[in-house]
């Protein structure tokens, strides 16, 4: 775990400012953001989030009390959503239950776990929609209920696809968002 100043000096030099420009902007003593790059003392409170919201980022991005980087979790979690071809909303409660138990533990985890169960929801409710309506229409004898059937048949599909895609990406490296967000029910 980096400290904190060394992570405020990185995001400060990445946004090409100094740190008289950054003490300027954020109304922060010169002295004080040295010493806080030098790890000299700590950022507390009004101090940490003036500096946070010159340089754009959460506080919580930089103060990551016990986090650590776990980048085989996040591969489970992200292949945890094929539980559902074995259980029946097993995309949304596997995920859960891993997302619940480590979110404040594992960088990151926090804002992929949101963005997956979210994608996840919405693709539920898109699924359930699409196979209902197309085995209603069947029944009522309507010539849609072919078409809903090669929509529910490309869901499921990419519902297989994406994880697998998603798991390689984060394996080799890449973590992010990668769902795409349609409904933030999950924050």
């Amino acid at each position: 775990m980096k400290e904190i100043g060394k992570k405020i000096k990185e995001v400060r030099k990445k946004k090409g400012l100094s740190q008289e420009e950054l003490a300027e902007s954020s109304q922060v003593n010169l002295r004080t953001i040295q010493r806080i790059e030098n790890n000299e003392s700590e950022p507390r409170g009004k101090t940490l989030n003036l500096i946070c919201e010159v340089l754009g980022i959460n506080v919580e991005d930089i103060l990551d009390y016990g986090l650590k980087t776990d980048k085989n979790y996040l591969i489970i979690f992200h292949l945890s959503v094929i539980a559902f071809l074995a259980i029946p909303v097993g995309n949304i409660i596997l995920p859960l239950i891993l997302w619940l138990t480590k979110k404040d533990k594992v960088i990151g985890l926090k804002k992929i776990g949101a963005n997956l169960l979210n994608f996840q929801i919405v693709w539920t409710v898109f699924a359930f929609i699409s196979i209902t309506t197309s085995a209603l229409f069947k029944i009522m004898h309507y010539g849609f209920s072919d078409i809903l059937l090669y929509v529910f048949i490309l869901l499921y599909a990419l519902n297989i696809i994406l994880p697998i895609v998603f798991a390689i990406k984060t394996n080799s490296g890449k973590t992010g968002i990668f769902y795409p967000n349609l409904i933030k029910l999950i924050k």
